[in-house]
This record gives structure tokens, sequence and C-alpha cells, in this order.
């Protein structure tokens, strides 16, 4: 019990009022921040109203400035919040404010025009003030920030790179942003507005700080090594990991980190992986990693005492979240290793509550963990459904899709009862969850990770 108490960043069961409580107070505060600008010019004092078109184009480039800067915010991963959201969806959401900021942001300058063609001449970057060259240049660098992020895998723009990228465009339209508005100095002359400019220019500082250096810092001081890299069906390998001097973590099953392995740990990209051993065995901790290209493919050439730097645990994608009298898991390919990570723990409890896990896969030959699930549904009350697109010659079992009709074949009578985890390809997700719904399964009950990089 004491080397567990000594952990890194010990887990628990979280109170799901609580939880709820919690999303609301974030979320209202978030909110706040980014139609602050928008309510002090509104209720505030303000300069001399100029014409409706441009005021409009003032707010507009104000409300684009602050959710792209408090964009820093969910990709920092704090603790405070991540344990009460899912990841992905805080990614998701991050994804979907950088696309609605662009348009604002980029709606600003157009008004503008619009209203006086004459302010056309602030785009020759050679004559121009300098605050208009910081404007152009911040434009410029959102639309390069826009177009890798949204069409990177089209571009085929290797993940590291883009990161890199992605990056340095980021604090570039800050900067660039912050720059020009005070230099303009019209709405910034209120010093409400001025106020809070700062406030929020300390808050995407200090979130940059902790992603870039604290974090970091804090990885450098507890890494970890590589005990040994196994091949596994379907071209993936699972990763062992112990930890170098400390004693480790305590993660919940289903949970997830980040790992940089052959870099230092203040590098830019770092790759989520699933943990794909029991949380009740911490002391060495294994994650499931399919080769799809690029970094991935160069995992097997790992060798024994490696170093990797490890931040984790995030996620609340776990049985440990939600007590309930039976799981039905569903999982398609490498969404497998969050799953097993789970059955593994309750396999270790000595639990004995009925469990089902449905898995689909192309082929038989591809089935991650095969085997080991097998031993597992030995050591589990567990009803263990294969259900192959390509099954080979004398299959008796499931076929095609993970389809309503096959779930209301095999799901238990209680089935409005369980807690189901789904994890797989998105469309995948999204057709379970509504033959789920439409199975009687309550929504609260259905918990799926859908976490995907840009």
């Amino acid at each position: 019990m004491s080397q567990a108490k000594s952990m890194q960043r010990p887990t628990r069961l979280l109170n799901p009022p609580n939880v709820l409580g919690w999303r609301a107070f974030w979320l209202v505060i978030y909110a706040l921040m980014i139609v602050a600008p928008i309510l002090i010019m509104a209720l505030g004092s303000r300069p001399i109203e100029r014409e409706p078109l441009r005021e409009i184009s003032v707010m507009l480039g104000f409300l684009g400035l602050s959710m792209m800067g408090l964009q820093f915010i969910p990709t920092a991963r704090l603790p405070f919040l991540t344990d009460v959201f899912d990841l992905d969806w805080l990614y998701a959401v991050h994804h979907r404010i950088s696309v609605i900021s662009f348009f604002a942001v980029l709606a600003h300058p157009i008004l503008l025009f619009v209203n006086n063609p004459y302010t056309l001449r602030l785009l020759n970057v050679f004559t121009a003030s300098r605050r208009a060259q910081a404007s152009v240049a911040a434009v410029l660098a959102l639309l390069v920030l826009t177009v890798t992020s949204v069409w990177r895998k089209q571009l085929e723009i290797e993940y590291d790179r883009w990161h890199v990228v992605h990056d340095v465009a980021a604090i570039l339209i800050a900067a660039l942003s912050l720059y020009h508005v005070f230099k303009v100095n019209y709405y910034t002359a209120v010093p409400a507005q001025r106020i809070l400019w700062i406030v929020l220019a300390v808050v995407w500082s200090v979130m940059l700080l902790y992603a870039r250096l604290i974090r970091p810092w804090a990885m450098a001081r507890r890494p970890y090594r590589v005990v040994k890299v196994m091949p596994e069906l379907g071209d993936a390998w699972t990763l062992l990991l112990e930890p170098e001097g400390h004693a480790g973590m305590r993660f919940l099953p289903g949970q997830f980190a980040w790992l940089n392995v052959w870099r230092s740990p203040f590098a830019v990209p770092h790759h989520p992986f699933s943990f794909a051993s029991s949380a009740e065995r911490p002391e060495q901790m294994g994650f499931m990693i399919k080769s799809v290209g690029d970094w991935t493919e160069r995992i097997k050439s790992l060798t024994a005492g490696t170093r990797v730097y490890v931040d984790g645990p995030y996620g609340i994608f776990s049985i440990d979240q939600h007590d309930a009298p039976g799981y039905v898991f569903i999982a398609g390919g490498s969404g497998v290793a969050p799953v097993l990570s789970m059955l593994e723990t309750l396999a270790d409890r000595e639990d004995r509550r009925p469990l089902q896990l449905f898995y689909g896969n192309w082929g038989w030959e591809t089935v991650i963990y095969r085997g080991q699930l097998e031993t597992l549904a030995s050591r589990l009350n567990l009803d263990l459904v294969h259900v192959l697109e390509s099954p080979p010659d004398g299959w008796d079992g499931e076929t095609g899709y993970v389809t309503p009709e096959l779930l209301d074949r095999h799901l238990l009578e209680a089935r409005a009862e369980y807690v189901y985890f789904i994890c797989g390809p998105i469309i995948m997700i999204d057709n379970v969850e509504k033959a789920l719904l439409d199975l009687g399964v309550p929504h609260n009950q259905i918990h799926a990770e859908r976490y995907d990089l840009a």
C-alpha cells in the first residue's frame, strides 16, 4: 500500500454528480473568457461609436482572437480538466473552435474592406504600418495553420513535422495579433479592455509554459525504460515499460498516456497510446502500438533499456469510473487496447460480473491479442464474440460488421442495466452507438473513445 501511495498521480473513482458540476463550471468559465471582450465593448465604457459594420468587424476580430488564444488550454492537458472531460472530447472541441475562430478572424479584415475600400492599401506590406504588417502576417500564419491541420492527411504531412508547424504558427498568430490590437490602441484605450487582454495574454503564456516546460520537466524526472517489445497479430506490437528510479504511476484501466521515445521530453511531438495492461500491476506498463507508418514503424526496433518518457495517465474511459452489474465492450481492430486493460484488471481482481466483448476485425489472422483474449475468457465470466469481415473457410462465428441485429442476438436480457464501452474506427462507433440506443440502452450508459489526431 505504501508503494501505491508513492506512485505518480494516484487516480480515483470519480463521483458522477461532481463531474457534471465541474464540467458545467469550467464550460461557463471558458465561455466567459471567450465573450469577455465583446461584453466590455457592449456594456462598458467605450470610445466614440463608429460605423456599425466597422463595430461588427472589431467584435468578430476580438471574438476570433480570444477563441484562438484560449485554444492553448485544452492542448495543455491540465489534470483538473482531463479528470472531468474526455480528452478526445476536448480535442474535438479544440478542432471545431479553431475552425470557428478562423472564420471570425478572417471576417474582421473583410468587413473593414467592405466598409471602407480605401483600407485595402493596408495589404501592401511595403508601405503599410507595422501594426498592419503584423495583422497580415497573423492572417497568413492562420491560413497555414488551418490548411495544414484540416488537410494534413490529404497533404501527406508527417505528424511530427505538422506538430512543429502547428505550434510555431499558433504562437506567431497570438503574438502578432496582440501586437496589432495594442498598437491600434482604440478599444484597448479603455482600461477594462486593456486589462482583459493583458490577463488573457498571461493565461495563454502560462498554458504554453506548462505544456512546453513544466510538464516535460516533470517527465524528465520520472523516466521509464523498455523491458521488451513483443510482436502481436495484426501488425501490432506490445511495448512493455518499467519505471527507472521511481515507483511508477497509477492509472485506471482504459486510460492512455503520451509517449516520447528517442527524444528529450522537451521535444514537441508526443504520441498517445492506450494502456494495454492491468491497472493492478502498474510496476510494468504495457502499450499496444499498431504499425501505421511514420513513427510507429520504428517501435519494433526498440531494444531493452531504451529510455522512454511517459505523460499520463489521461482519460475517463474506464470501468473504474462507472460501477455497474456488468459491462459490454465493443472494439474494432486496435481499439481493443483499452478494453484489454480493463479485462486484465478485472481478471486480476477476480471479478465475476457478467461481461461481453464484441470484437470486429478483417480476418482471423489480424485479431490482435487473440490468444490473450481466449485466456481471459477462461478467467472471467466473459462472452467473447469475434466478428470477421473476411472469415476463413469453415468459420462458424459472426461475419460482417457489428450490426443492430448481431447485438440483439447476443446481448443479455439485462442489457439496459449494463455499461457499454466502444473503441475503434469512428464510423463503427457512430453506428454502434445508434444501434445500442435503438435497442433500449440509456445514453448515459454508453461511453466511447473517439480520440483522433489532426
